[in-house]
């Protein structure tokens, strides 16, 4: 398997539009309820962390924060620079690699944008370029699947049509990740073109290890987007709070 298949993956018109009907009103609300939680103060800086396109670095920043978001493909920064103002700003930038030093109130880590990477070494560098951005007692928060409810709920094959293009999706595990090969045919193309995604199974112990070498404790985990109590068995996703000490 391609090592770095999200930067040509991410990239991908096609990515964008097989993602495209996601739930954004669920994601909306989700942050919604994260800002009430966190209650950050008026005009915070904050980083959102493999922001994509910046729809949610858009909402954050619209709630009256000053956002920067961080992506690693240049067409969704590019995509998002066209909302920038005094307070969004979007930078192209692989979070594996050193950014800016203590100057984040709360950093953010959305919807499974983690995992990617083929080391442990990596997965540890871009734990530590967030931590050392935030600011003493500051506040990340990383979103992530919960692996065991993923391992028994996930649909392991299913084709989706969207206009003329055709997504063949299919869904395997091993020991140590999740994959998912998307193959897509479209009329445009002399012939179809596979991607596969890969997905590191973290748990919350193992999260709590990476964080802790990094100086970030955690402080609530949570099992899905409304706020219910973290169960490994049956909580969609692993949602961690934690702070900087």
């Amino acid at each position: 398997m391609h090592d770095t298949w999200f930067k040509d993956w991410f990239n991908s018109p096609y990515y964008h539009r097989l993602y495209a009907h996601r739930d954004e009103k669920e994601a909306a609300d989700f942050i919604d309820l994260l800002i009430q939680h966190l209650a950050p103060a008026t005009g915070a800086t904050m980083l959102d962390v493999a922001c994509g396109k910046g729809r949610h670095s858009m909402q954050l920043a619209a709630a009256g924060f000053d956002v920067t978001g961080i992506d690693l493909s240049r067409e969704s920064i590019a995509d998002a620079t066209q909302h920038a103002h005094e307070h969004l700003h979007f930078l192209e930038h692989d979070m594996r690699l050193p950014f800016w030093v203590n100057y984040f109130d709360v950093a953010f880590n959305f919807f499974t944008s983690f995992g990617y990477f083929n080391t442990q070494r990596e997965h540890d560098n871009a734990i530590r370029t967030i931590a050392t951005a935030v600011k003493y007692k500051g506040i990340f928060v990383m979103d992530y699947l919960n692996i065991t409810f993923a391992d028994t709920h996930e649909i392991i094959e299913a084709t989706q049509q969207i206009e003329s293009t055709t997504y063949h999706v299919t869904k395997w595990t091993d020991n140590t990740h999740f994959y998912k090969k998307i193959v897509v045919e479209d009329a445009a193309l002399p012939q179809p073109i596979q991607y596969t995604e890969k997905v590191s199974k973290f748990s919350v112990h193992d999260f709590k290890q990476m964080f802790a070498k990094q100086g970030l404790t955690i402080k609530e985990v949570y099992g899905d987007y409304q706020f219910k109590a973290f169960d490994e068995a049956t909580s969609p996703r692993l949602i961690m709070i934690a702070q900087k000490m």
